[in-house]
């Protein structure tokens, strides 16, 4: 049987959608592989000694400045890390791509565009012929579906595989759903010209379908815009789901009729498995609210710490349990516009059990005061050990409507899906650096009590840990106070904490800082009086500091100006070795400070080499995926 142009389309049709996918989930395994191996070194190293010799990552803790060949390998993995995560392309002020993205990026784009117009010559020796490319670009961009629909989903495979959370990997899922667009976009055209004129072809449902999809995926891509995200999001979370449904449904009409339908429906199968997950969750952390008699009813109560942030904390559910760092999704049916409307927020408190013992061994150092660790004397820190708490960022819609809740005293019915997102696992690092802007507080926090926890228990062999805190009025200082006082009388001596705030604000000439707020009587005062004392901030200004209060702590400084994070992060690269983490969580000003200042010089390999930290940054930024 003579080969057809007709015969060499189809089959190329068929087979090129299924090598992309091959070559994609290569590309996936690759990448979790290099994921695994990280992880797997990550939580064995913290159970070697730091006095290891042979460990060449530890080795230089007594060889500061001894260049060792043994640490070039470590050297040329802090600079892989340097050039994929922290070079960036910035767009504005709010807006940073890592190379790493970047490459992903660039290498899809070519990827997907080689696989649409390789091979397109007809038998006749017609180079490109838009027959050819013309339905194979709707092919390619249709088996992208599936794998765009589960990176939008909270629980998806691929982060099962690679342990990259979701909402890291949503950045691809908007990349590849673009791409895919412009893909779309390049069939229409291709029929437009192939089948002119059209107009005979406006009656077929299939065609109409079509460009129902067309129209719906062209929305999508507009509100899906950052700018539009951030400034509108409830807009782009009801335009998102209703345009998703309507192209999905019009794409499977469009091609029911054709193989491109097999890529089609599994869209539908892993949108409901994802949400089937959720419901679950929904009705095993809340099973009050769904007719069990076990269980406490889920009202949050919602205070206004200023104008700009509101804390919500409610009662734990006995069978939710999360790690430092991990997001919750907050359902609230009296302040949400849709019954199941449910929005991120990073957990704020620490599920331990730390407290439940009657009474804390007495540290060995005099400058910690005794302290009871019953629960009933954690006073106004206790909803940081034993409930869930969360700092939210006031803006318009929702947050605004939950700031109305809480100006009113209103109790607010609570759901809470989760926990997401994986946590940053400290516990094999030497140093860890921890920033936060504002309520990013929320992710650093935790973290910090973890690592106090897990030093105690011998469960980590970090020696220092550096708390940097920006906020922009002095009150805020007020949210933490009382348990950052008690998590430093819980470090035991072998740990280093410093501990700086700084009050981006404009300051007054003087001003008074009351002792903690909630103290109560089992905590004693640092110092043997209880007089207030003034003293001279590192900028001059004059301030009043009770001596009951943080500040009378003296690992704890406070400073009237934005937080030098080059110069805090270049001083402590220099005096850390063995590993070193850094935890940002805030701004983009904040994270491409931080970005900018572990790139070279600082964090090179020849830095490592000579003895220096492996530096690992975490990021978790602001803002809405």
């Amino acid at each position: 049987m003579a080969v057809t142009d007709k015969f060499l389309r189809g089959a190329r049709n068929k087979l090129y959608p299924k090598q992309a996918w091959y070559c994609i989930g290569l590309f996936i395994f690759i990448i979790a592989i290099f994921q695994w191996i990280s992880f797997l070194h990550s939580k064995f190293a913290g159970r070697r000694q730091a006095s290891n010799a042979s460990d060449p990552e530890h080795a230089s803790v007594h060889r500061r400045h001894a260049f060792s060949w043994r640490r070039i390998p470590l050297g040329l993995v802090n600079a892989y890390r340097v050039i994929s995560f922290r070079w960036t392309l910035e767009f504005g002020k709010s807006y940073t791509l890592n190379m790493a993205e970047v490459f992903v990026t660039v290498a899809y784009i070519i990827f997907l565009f080689v696989w649409t117009f390789i091979n397109t010559t007809d038998l006749q020796g017609h180079k490109l012929n838009i027959s050819y490319w013309c339905n194979r670009s709707g092919m390619l961009a249709s088996s992208q579906f599936p794998l765009i629909t589960a990176l939008g989903t909270k629980n998806n495979i691929v982060s099962l595989i690679t342990g990259i959370s979701y909402d890291k990997l949503n950045y691809v899922h908007r990349m590849m759903s673009r791409v895919a667009f412009v893909l779309l976009w390049v069939h229409v055209g291709g029929e437009v010209v192939r089948h002119a004129p059209f107009q005979p072809y406006f009656t077929q449902p299939w065609l109409l379908w079509g460009l129902v999809s067309m129209v719906a995926s062209a929305i999508l891509c507009v509100v899906s815009l950052r700018p539009v995200r951030a400034q509108a999001y409830e807009l782009f979370f009801y335009v998102h789901f209703a345009m998703v449904s309507i192209f999905l449904i019009g794409a499977y009409i469009h091609t029911q009729d054709s193989d491109v339908a097999f890529w089609i429906y599994p869209c539908f199968i892993i949108w409901g498995l994802d949400r089937l997950i959720r419901t679950l969750r929904l009705v095993v952390f809340n099973h009050s609210y769904f007719g069990f008699r076990s269980g406490s009813t889920m009202d949050a109560t919602a205070e206004l710490l200023s104008d700009d942030f509101v804390r919500l904390r409610f009662h734990r559910p006995s069978h939710f349990h999360w790690t430092p760092g991990q997001t919750a999704y907050l359902i609230m049916p009296s302040v949400s516009r849709l019954p199941f409307e449910a929005h991120p927020f990073t957990i704020a408190s620490f599920n331990s059990t730390l407290f439940d013992v009657p009474k804390e061994q007495k540290p060995a150092s005099e400058k910690y005061a005794e302290m009871s660790l019953a629960e009933g004397n954690l006073g106004s820190s206790a909803p940081f050990w034993k409930e869930l708490v969360f700092f939210i960022n006031v803006r318009e819609g929702f947050t605004a409507r939950l700031k109305d809740a809480a100006l009113k005293g209103d109790k607010v019915k609570v759901f809470v899906d989760g926990p997401y997102g994986p946590s940053p696992n400290l516990g094999s690092y030497d140093t860890s650096v921890l920033i936060a802007g504002g309520s990013g507080v929320s992710y650093t926090l935790p973290v910090l009590l973890d690592t106090i926890e897990r030093v105690r228990n011998g469960e980590s062999r970090c020696r220092r840990v550096v708390f940097i805190w920006s906020i922009r009025s002095i009150d805020h200082i007020h949210w933490i106070d009382d348990v950052l006082i008690r998590a430093l009388r819980l470090a035991p001596p072998s740990l280093s904490i410093s501990i700086h705030i700084h009050v981006t604000g404009t300051p007054e000439t003087a001003e008074t800082l009351p002792g903690s707020y909630g103290r109560t009587d089992d905590v004693k005062p640092v110092r043997d009086d209880s007089r207030s004392e003034v003293v001279e901030l590192q900028d001059g200004k004059a301030m009043e500091i009770s001596n009951d209060s943080l500040f009378a702590i003296e690992s704890v400084k406070l400073v009237h100006q934005r937080a030098d994070l080059r110069a805090i992060l270049r001083d402590e690269v220099t005096v850390a070795t063995g590993r070193m983490s850094v935890s940002v969580c805030g701004s983009q000003s904040i994270t491409r400070s931080v970005r900018g200042a572990l790139r070279f010089p600082v964090s090179s390999p020849l830095s490592v080499a000579n003895g220096g930290p492996s530096v690992t940054l975490h990021i978790e930024s602001f803002g809405y995926a």
